[in-house]
């Protein structure tokens, strides 16, 4: 069947599917940003901060928190510095010391060995066994001085050094006193070079020891006696903020006292007293065995260093007989007598030295005892020289090592006092260094468990106060 045409007119592109316009949709609101626990942190405490239950909190927390870094600072200052003590009393100033020992020994060794060689056949078994002993002393030092030396230091270094050399000083002594029995001249100049080989190389090594060793001692003072700076600073401000906060609670609430805080406050006083009191006592004591023992021992230690190379030297002129000489200026000198008037004054200077800073009649009688020797022994000196100029051998070499009126007699009286003026220096400084180690060994704990307490008062106070609350 055929439908009859409509009287309508479709319009140009009929039959086209037409676009279909898209809904429109609104945005979903996008979620605030999260803010980070420290800003709500602050915001809690800023709404807690409007209400007086919420301030009370605040300010315990910073009473404790305060109180504790003043414990916890107190006990970390005065700990280093007691330790540091410790280590001044117990390991520097007896490796200094010991340190000192190897110098002397080696140069006391050396002066030995000349000795004996200048007796020839009749060497004491007295003087072979000072050399010996002297010898043992050194290695044994230097046994000590590596077992406490840092690896890679200078000292580990300069004790290298001398384990190294003194085998190679031994023997040569021995071969020098193997031909001098024999009567072989060779055997003064293997004495030379064994006295070169101790005066250019082993005796500096031991000096550099020495010097090292000192320093690690300065090192432990300085640590050990600063004042603990910052431990007072937060003792001060840990008293005013109790301070405040015990005026705060008298004008709000016209009470005078809160035990609470008062007992934090009394417990912070004692605890900033006593570190003050106490490592000023500290420091007063380490001061004193620094400049009453640790300064006179090095004074008198070069001292007696100075009294054996001059020693030795006064020896060997008469083993060198005028073979080595020194120009100064316009005129030619013996080495040894040369180094041997050096050595003099040096010890002269040290012994007036030794007696300025001596503070009691047990530290200054030695040294004004070794004072009247040295001068006898340079009187004695003058005549022995005096006599070898003019040829006769025989009678300066009495005058020498001779068994009456020698210079021998003045350098074992100089030594023996020096001896006796450093054992009287030595107990000196180990009672002072003692005495200050001793006022600071009980203040990092005492000082810890009396901030522990102060801060708990300090909270038992503000919540008995925030009990009213309740």
């Amino acid at each position: 069947m055929t439908h009859p045409p409509t009287s309508s007119t479709a319009p140009p592109g009929a039959g086209a599917a037409l676009p279909v316009p898209a809904p429109r949709t609104t945005p979903a609101p996008q979620p605030a940003p999260r803010r980070s626990a420290f800003v709500e942190g602050a915001d809690r405490l800023r709404a807690a901060a409007t209400t007086e239950p919420g301030r009370l909190r605040l300010i315990g927390a910073v009473l404790a928190a305060l109180i504790v870094a003043f414990g916890a600072v107190t006990a970390w200052q005065m700990s280093d510095r007691a330790a540091a003590a410790d280590d001044v009393l117990h390991r520097s100033q007896p490796l200094s010391s010991s340190a000192a020992d190897i110098y002397r020994s080696l140069a006391d060794a050396n002066t030995a060995a000349s000795s004996g060689f200048l007796a020839g056949g009749q060497e004491t078994a007295a003087s072979r066994t000072t050399y010996e002993q002297d010898i043992r002393n050194a290695a044994e030092g230097l046994v000590n001085a590596a077992a406490n030396s840092e690896p890679g230091s200078p000292s580990e270094a300069a004790v290298a050094k001398l384990n190294r050399l003194l085998p190679e000083y031994k023997g040569l002594v021995e071969r020098a006193r193997v031909y001098n029995r024999q009567g072989y001249p060779v055997g003064g100049a293997y004495l030379r070079y064994a006295n070169d080989k101790m005066q250019h190389e082993m005796l500096p090594a031991a000096q550099q020891l020495y010097t090292k060793e000192n320093a690690r001692l300065a090192s432990d003072y300085s640590d050990a006696t600063p004042y603990p700076w910052a431990a007072i600073a937060l003792g001060l401000l840990a008293l005013a903020a109790l301070a405040w906060a015990q005026l705060r609670h008298y004008r709000r609430t016209n009470r005078v006292l809160n035990h609470g805080l008062v007992a934090a406050s009394a417990a912070t006083v004692v605890t900033l007293l006593w570190l003050v009191v106490g490592h000023s006592i500290a420091r007063a004591g380490l001061d004193d065995s620094y400049d009453h023992g640790v300064r006179s021992l090095n004074v008198l230690q070069d001292a007696r260093i100075a009294s054996l190379k001059a020693r030795g030297n006064e020896n060997l002129s008469l083993v060198a007989r005028g073979a080595e000489t020194v120009k100064v200026g316009d005129q030619t000198y013996d080495t040894y007598y040369y180094d041997f008037d050096k050595d003099m004054d040096a010890l002269g200077k040290g012994l007036a030295r030794a007696a300025a800073l001596a503070d009691d009649p047990g530290g200054r009688k030695p040294v004004v005892a070794a004072q009247g020797n040295m001068k006898v022994w340079k009187e004695r000196h003058a005549d022995a020289r005096h006599s070898d100029e003019d040829g006769d051998y025989a009678a300066a070499l009495a005058k020498v090592i001779g068994p009456k009126d020698a210079t021998g007699e003045c350098f074992d009286s100089v030594d023996a006092n020096l001896k006796t003026a450093l054992d009287h220096e030595q107990r000196e400084f180990q009672q002072q260094a003692t005495d200050g180690r001793d006022a600071m060994s009980g203040l990092p704990i005492g000082t810890a468990m009396l901030g522990v307490a102060a801060a708990a008062g300090a909270l038992s106070g503000i919540g008995r106060r925030l009990s009213e609350y309740r």
